[in-house]
């Protein structure tokens, strides 16, 4: 696939697929992640059934124009210039979820924060250290998202997808293994089957020792980690035998700054936009953190944001020369 493709045509085929669902064409992305930053995408489609979502994934793999699913956009940053192509997003319309006896299915756009407070709604325990994860379900799949030594792998039952392999149609696979879940990885990023849903297998338990439990992880998020601020949580994979944050911190980066974006006071493992960051400025942190700490202690940091679309063009990056200079504070 490349950037080159008739944005009119693209739109009018998807127009016809979505009856339901919406089509917004030079969308902002900074209003769809988490770090409030980053350029327009073509085209923003969101599907309001899988019947549209299969079709509308079909079409866009047959058009050659490039294009890519998101959800909650909590891992994600788009580059300044935009994403040259349709970005598919699963959100408030793919959010039911259904509790049948100790097993909670949630669709892959539910934010995990709403399945965690459903299950402890119906007493059952295994999703409270994902309280405070601000992705959805799809995203969590997708990352094998963790938080307090449990992964998103430890509950789940089985997932709902659409395989790229049979036309995008809808499947069910209760096979774990077969999903290649590792540390903040999954088969779902190799290749392109898309993630509609998920089954959670939980267990019963003394509602008010759930409830207890999730106080006890939000209020550690709250005092530890910047969640006030825009970001995309943390920045960077945990290193072997090692602490991301420990090592920023040991490396003197505590503080730094670029254009708008931070490395966080609070937690050195953060970056954060502290008002009107320019994707460039983000992207240029993260580079400035991974070669100090790769000089300092020679390991380097692998970068948990997903990065995607263009850099702006040489004569709009001039117009904004001085402002992403790197400072300490």
């Amino acid at each position: 696939m490349n950037g080159e493709y008739n944005r009119d045509k693209i739109a009018a085929e998807l127009r016809k697929i979505l009856s339901r669902g919406t089509l917004v064409r030079d969308v902002s992305m900074a209003g769809y992640t988490s770090f409030r930053a980053g350029g327009k995408a073509d085209l923003l489609a969101e599907p309001a059934s899988c019947g549209e979502l299969t079709a509308c994934a079909g079409f866009l793999e047959k058009s050659g124009a490039p294009w890519m699913i998101i959800g909650n956009g909590s891992n994600l940053l788009v580059r300044d210039g935009g994403f040259r192509g349709v970005i598919v997003r699963l959100g408030a319309m793919f959010s039911a979820m259904e509790i049948r006896e100790n097993a909670l299915y949630a669709q892959a756009g539910t934010l995990l924060s709403m399945a965690a407070e459903a299950a402890a709604e119906a007493s059952l325990s295994g999703l409270e250290f994902a309280c405070g994860i601000p992705g959805s379900v799809g995203g969590a799949v997708f990352m094998n998202a963790g938080a307090y030594g449990r992964e998103i792998r430890d509950i789940l039952a089985s997932v709902t997808l659409l395989s790229e392999r049979n036309g995008y149609a809808e499947k069910t696979s209760d096979d774990i293994d077969s999903l290649e879940f590792s540390y903040r990885g999954s088969i779902f990023q190799k290749n392109r089957d898309i993630v509609v849903g998920a089954a959670f297998f939980l267990k019963k338990d003394d509602p008010r020792a759930i409830r207890e439990r999730m106080r006890g992880f939000v209020r550690e998020r709250n005092e530890k980690q910047p969640v006030n601020m825009p970001s995309a949580g943390s920045a960077f994979k945990r290193p072997e035998g090692a602490f991301a944050g420990r090592l920023i911190r040991e490396a003197g980066l505590q503080g730094l700054v670029c254009g708008g974006a931070q490395v966080s006071t609070l937690h050195a493992g953060f970056i954060v936009n502290t008002g009107g960051a320019k994707a460039a400025d983000i992207i240029s942190l993260i580079g400035a953190v991974r070669q100090s700490v790769l000089e300092r202690f020679g390991i380097l940091l692998e970068p948990e944001v997903r990065i995607v679309g263009e850099d702006l063009p040489a004569k709009a990056r001039a117009a904004e020369n001085g402002r992403g200079e790197l400072n300490g504070t």
